[in-house]
C-alpha cells in the first residue's frame, strides 16, 4: 500500500455501496444475506449504503411497506420505486429489471462522488453491466459478487439458445464486467473455474467466499418446542423439510415419488416457499393423494427459526450440470438448526463433497428415488446417528460458515478494491 493509501485508510473508513434488487424485508435469500453482510461490514468499521427496491420478490402477501430511506445499525438504505410484475414471467422480469437498472445508473450511481467502492451482485443478473460501462465513462471502482451465473443458467433452463445472439452478447458484456472489476467474489471452486476460464479475469482477483447463516439468529431447538410443528401436526412423524425457492431448475419429482412410497410409514414431507414449480408440486400432491405431504407459503422472517426447527431432516438440492453456475445458499441455513442434511446432486458436485466430507447428513444422486427412501428409513431407524449428524452440522456452520467468518473475508476483499482507488 502506498503512503497516500495508508493516510487515507487511517483517516477515513472504507465507503461501500451495495447494489441489489432485493433486500430485507423482502423474502429473497440474497436480500437477507446482503442485509446481514451490510450490517457486519458496518460493524467492522466501513461506511455502508445499500441501493435496492421496495419488496417484490415473493407473492404479494409477503410484500411489506417500508420507508424509501432509512438508517439502521450503521447502514443507509435507499429503496427505489420499480415495477413489481411476477418474477415467474420472463417479460415481467425484464420490465422489473429495466425500471431498476436505468434509474439506478442515472440517478444513484453516475452522480455519486469518488471515494467509494461498489459491490454489484447478480440480482438482476446483468446488474454488474452498470458498473462495467460506467467505469468506461468515469473512474468507478467496483467488485462483482456472483451468485448465479448468466447466461449459462438461462441456457441451461432453455430460456435462451446456446450460441445465439443473446447468449453471445451477454458473454461479451460479462467479459467487460469481470475484467474491469477490481475484484470478483464467487461461491465455489467450480464458479471460480467457470469465471476465469470463460471471461478472463486474473485468478488472483477472483476470491471464493461461501454464503453463510447467522448462528445467533438461527439456532437449534427441540422439535417439540416448535410452534410450527405443533400447528401442522409434525411432532410425532419423522418430518423432512424443503424450505425456500421452488424454482424451475430444482428436482422435485423424485422427492414426491419418495413421499408416495412412504405413504404407509411414519413420515411427513413439508415444502415451504414459492416459485415456478409450486403449481406442479400442488397438482402432483392432489393427483397422487399424498396426504403425508404439505405445501405451505413462505415463512415470515420472524417465524423462520421456529419453522426450520419443525423437522428431523432438511433437503438441499442442486440440479445436474449446474455446478459453477449456482450453489444452494439454503445449505447454510439448514446447517444452522442442527439437523441432518439430505443432499440431492450429481455425483461430482461440491454440495455432495461438503455434506459427505463433514459427515453432516446423507447424499442421494439426482433421480434415485429408491436411495432417497433408503436414507430416510436409515435416519428414522438410527436416531442417535441422525442427532450426531445434526450436531456436526451446527458445529460446521459456527466454525466455517457463519456471517462473522465470511464477513471478514468480504471486508478484506472490498478493502483491496477500496485501496486501489
Amino acid at each position: 500500500m502506498s503512503t497516500q493509501d495508508e493516510t487515507r485508510s487511517n483517516s477515513a473508513p472504507m465507503k461501500v455501496v451495495i447494489l441489489n434488487q432485493y433486500y430485507v424485508p423482502d423474502v429473497a435469500s440474497t436480500g437477507h444475506l446482503l442485509f446481514e453482510l451490510a450490517e457486519n461490514i458496518a460493524k467492522q468499521g466501513a461506511e455502508v449504503s445499500v441501493i435496492t427496491c421496495r419488496p417484490s420478490y415473493g407473492p404479494k402477501e409477503t410484500w411489506q411497506e417500508c420507508p424509501k430511506e432509512e438508517y439502521k445499525n450503521g447502514v443507509q438504505v435507499k429503496r427505489m420505486w420499480t415495477t413489481r410484475y411476477s418474477k415467474d414471467s420472463i417479460i415481467g422480469r425484464i420490465i422489473n429489471s429495466i425500471t431498476f437498472l436505468f434509474p439506478l445508473a442515472l440517478f444513484y450511481v453516475l452522480p455519486r462522488k469518488k471515494g467509494e467502492i461498489y459491490l454489484y451482485t447478480t440480482n438482476p443478473p446483468y446488474l454488474g453491466f452498470v458498473g462495467a460501462f460506467i467505469s468506461i465513462i468515469k473512474k468507478h471502482p467496483y467488485v462483482v459478487l456472483l451468485h448465479d451465473s448468466y447466461p449459462e443458467l438461462a441456457v441451461w433452463v432453455g430460456k435462451i439458445r446456446k450460441g445465439g445472439f443473446i447468449d453471445r452478447f451477454w458473454r461479451f458484456c460479462n467479459k467487460i464486467m469481470y475484467r474491469r472489476a477490481e475484484q470478483v467474489i464467487v461461491l465455489s471452486d467450480a464458479a471460480k473455474e467457470l469465471v476465469c476460464n470463460t471471461y478472463g479475469p486474473e485468478p488472483d482477483r477472483v476470491h471464493i467466499i461461501p454464503n453463510w447463516a447467522d448462528p445467533s439468529e438461527l439456532e437449534p431447538k427441540p422439535k417439540d418446542e416448535s410452534k410450527f410443528a405443533y400447528e401442522h401436526g409434525l411432532i410425532e412423524p419423522f418430518t423432512v423439510l424443503y424450505s425456500g425457492n421452488l424454482g424451475l431448475y430444482y428436482e422435485f419429482d423424485m422427492i414426491l415419488d419418495a413421499a408416495e412410497q412412504l405413504l404407509d410409514e411414519n413420515f411427513r414431507l413439508v415444502f415451504t416457499g414459492a416459485g415456478g414449480q409450486r403449481q406442479h408440486i400442488e397438482d402432483t400432491i392432489k393427483e397422487k393423494k399424498l396426504f403425508n405431504t404439505l405445501l405451505l407459503p413462505y415463512t415470515p422472517q420472524d417465524q423462520f427459526n421456529d419453522a426450520l426447527n419443525c423437522c428431523d431432516a432438511l433437503l438441499v438440492t442442486i440440479a445436474k450440470g449446474i455446478d459453477g453456475i449456482s450453489f444452494p445458499s439454503k445449505l447454510y441455513t439448514s446447517l444452522s438448526v442442527g439437523r441432518p442434511i439430505i443432499a440431492f446432486s450429481s455425483e461430482n458436485s461440491e454440495l455432495r463433497k461438503k455434506v459427505e466430507s463433514n459427515d453432516v447428513g446423507c447424499w442421494v444422486e439426482l433421480g434415485d428415488t429408491s436411495a432417497f427412501v433408503e436414507k430416510i428409513r436409515f435416519l428414522i431407524n438410527n436416531p442417535d446417528e441422525a442427532k450426531a449428524m445434526g450436531k456436526r452440522a451446527r458445529d460446521l456452520l459456527v466454525n466455517e460458515y457463519s456471517i462473522e467468518v465470511s464477513g471478514k473475508k468480504y471486508f478484506d476483499v472490498l478493502q483491496k478494491g477500496f485501496d486501489a482507488i
